[in-house]
């Protein structure tokens, strides 16, 4: 089977994140002809140009993820109106230097997890603004906003709302589609 590699990223660093969460549920929801990696921006240093020809090893990992990756999926909380500063910060490095942008014409989609009701509306709006500079490929639809997050999930971290397991699922697979499209036209 050809399979479509999706990276996974979710946008923050706590342990209980229901953003986490939500990836790790997007996991199991993928359809039968992806693979859904995770990678941890855990220990990942603030961004320093100075290091950019020789930069930290998980930078290379990030990098090297990306790069391998059919597709990504970024799972985005909402801090201040906003992407984190964590999830901001990973894009940044996998972006430089300037000529060296790993996300260069990537398939994404984008889904989050809010407290509020808006479920990290304008957080996803913001990363689409990012989207759009380093040349990624997001999908419109559908969205997965997640609002009141507290609700959403189960106290093992498990997500319960079958509306947002659906609309999860329907997200991927239609990256799946996506992905499939764009390797179509830039085939040999």
């Amino acid at each position: 089977m050809d399979y479509v590699n999706i990276l996974g990223i979710a946008g923050s660093l706590r342990k209980n994140s229901y953003n986490r969460a939500a990836l790790r549920a997007a996991r199991s929801l993928r359809p039968n002809d992806a693979r859904l990696e995770i990678f941890e921006l855990d220990g990942i240093p603030g961004y320093n140009q100075d290091e950019e020809q020789d930069p930290p090893a998980k930078i290379v990992e990030l990098k090297t993820r990306v790069r391998a990756a059919d597709a990504i999926l970024f799972v985005t909380p909402e801090y201040n109106y906003s992407i984190s500063g964590v999830l901001k910060n990973a894009i940044d490095w996998a972006s430089r230097p300037y000529g060296d942008n790993a996300w260069d014409g990537k398939p994404v989609a984008i889904m989050g997890a809010s407290i509020g009701m808006l479920g990290s509306a304008r957080a996803q709006y913001h990363l689409r603004q990012c989207c759009v500079y380093l040349n990624m490929y997001p999908l419109n639809h559908p969205e997965v906003m997640i609002p009141y997050a507290a609700e959403q999930f189960d106290a093992g971290g498990n997500l319960v709302n079958d509306k947002s397991r659906d609309l999860i699922a329907q997200l991927l697979e239609s990256l799946v589609h996506w992905t499939r499209r764009f390797k179509k036209q830039s085939g040999p």
